[in-house]
């Protein structure tokens, strides 16, 4: 038997994530769907980590990894991205050690030399292994933590292809836009909206954002819409507009292929790795980031032309059936783990 422990944020593990989501349906039982790395022969537990000691983040920073004492607790850990990088490693013994990597390439971009960025980098070079979610990623990784770096994978991100089901493409023209990580752009998002309810105005658009700037008039915004509302907004949906400034971690991957799950076709940003998770012309449309008339024209295109906007909607599920379920990226992030 093979014990696997999932390492997440202190207050933030399983317990926390179905309080959290004990009032609606949420697409699995643990975050980021990662129950399923379960499998006979394998213990599957969670574990929460503390930050980092101030010795431990010193240390790593310094360029030197702290050994954790005593014999190993686990066979394998695992941690979905690098902001753990160092609590897990100082904290958690395991014969071998896991980590994705994420957000670490665009603070290196953007010239951070911090010393939370020098103490990634340290705990990073100490796994076994590593993993990101966009295919181009993997070289920046591999030159940022230079020679003898562990082993960079791309994993393919999935989603829960039962949670999020397909339905009949809708009669009425609906756009909408979900999500506010780091990297989203309402202000391209919406100048692209305005445009197109200039063009069309017997559309209507639903968005779920925090953004402060003043939402364009006839676009119905919420600041947050429960996991059940989104699959039930997708399936009213005609198509699903992602916005995205210019970065290296496929922002808004997550937000397409749940619209991909439920057969609507989404317009996205040609970041790099995103055309793994939107297929242009065929499960939806990529366009330049920062091009609001861009935008606006393929969404017009999608809404205008109702029998090609189905047909890549069917597309686009039969894509992440067939390469980003939750259950795929599963069994490929447990062969990445466990060697």
């Amino acid at each position: 038997m093979v014990d696997v422990g999932v390492v997440f944020p202190e207050g933030r593990g399983v317990a926390r994530w179905a309080e959290r989501n004990a009032a609606s349906p949420v697409p699995s039982r643990w975050p980021y769907g990662l129950d399923g790395l379960a499998s006979p022969g394998l213990t599957l537990t969670d574990r929460e980590v503390r930050p980092p000691s101030r010795l431990a983040t010193q240390a790593y920073a310094r360029g030197l990894a702290l050994p954790t004492f005593g014999e190993p607790k686990l066979d394998v850990a695992i941690t979905w991205e690098e902001s753990l990088a160092v609590a897990m490693r100082s904290q958690v013994r395991a014969r071998r050690h896991a980590c994705g990597v994420i957000w670490a390439t665009d603070a290196v971009a953007a010239g951070a030399a911090t010393p939370a960025v020098h103490a990634t980098r340290t705990a990073l070079r100490s796994m076994d292994v590593l993993w990101t979610l966009a295919r181009p990623q993997v070289e920046r990784v591999e030159s940022w933590l230079g020679a003898g770096h562990p082993p960079v994978h791309h994993l393919p991100f999935g989603v829960d292809t039962e949670f999020y089901a397909p339905s009949a493409y809708p009669e009425q023209p609906l756009v909408t836009s979900i999500g506010g990580d780091r990297d989203r752009d309402p202000e391209t998002l919406y100048a692209a909206l305005e445009l197109v309810l200039r063009a069309r105005s017997d559309a209507r658009v639903i968005i779920g954002s925090k953004s402060p700037l003043p939402v364009p008039t006839g676009v119905e915004r919420h600041e947050f819409i429960p996991h059940d509302e989104v699959r039930r907004l997708f399936a009213r949906a005609s198509a699903v507009a992602i916005a995205t400034r210019p970065n290296w971690h496929v922002s808004g991957m997550t937000v397409a292929l749940e619209a991909g799950a439920c057969a609507r076709p989404v317009v996205a940003c040609t970041t790099p790795g995103m055309d793994d998770y939107v297929v242009p012309g065929k499960t939806g449309e990529l366009v330049p980031p920062q091009d609001p008339e861009a935008m606006a024209e393929a969404v017009l295109g999608l809404l205008d032309d109702r029998d090609r906007a189905a047909r890549m909607g069917w597309a686009a599920r039969e894509h992440v059936v067939a390469h980003h379920s939750t259950t795929i990226m599963c069994e490929s992030l447990r062969a990445i783990a466990l060697g």
